[in-house]
């Protein structure tokens, strides 16, 4: 039997994206947390900047994040090279329990 993959994996919630974020190494929660609190996204080098870590523990950081799919990486248009950072929500099981 040959089993092909789709490309669509099903949608993860903000909750499952937290506890994913909460077992993940403190630079990756840092680079997390940066990019949190921009209103735009960002390349690496601003990213390190921000966070003022080296550029190898950076790359490492959004490496971890986008496996486990916790930032969206975009096309970078005035350099092809670059690539920009955008976080995707991420929700605290415990605080969404007493909201509903």
């Amino acid at each position: 039997m040959i089993a092909f993959a789709t490309g669509s994996e099903p949608e993860t919630t903000p909750e499952q994206r937290f506890e994913r974020l909460v077992d993940l190494p403190p630079s990756a929660k840092l680079v997390y947390k940066v990019l949190e609190s921009e209103d735009a996204p960002l390349t690496q080098g601003q990213i390190r900047e921000q966070a003022l870590l080296p550029a190898r523990t950076t790359r490492d950081a959004l490496t971890k994040l986008e496996d486990e799919d916790l930032v969206e990486e975009q096309m970078y248009v005035p350099d092809a090279r670059k690539r920009l950072y955008v976080p995707r929500s991420v929700a605290d099981p415990e605080e969404t329990e007493g909201t509903m």
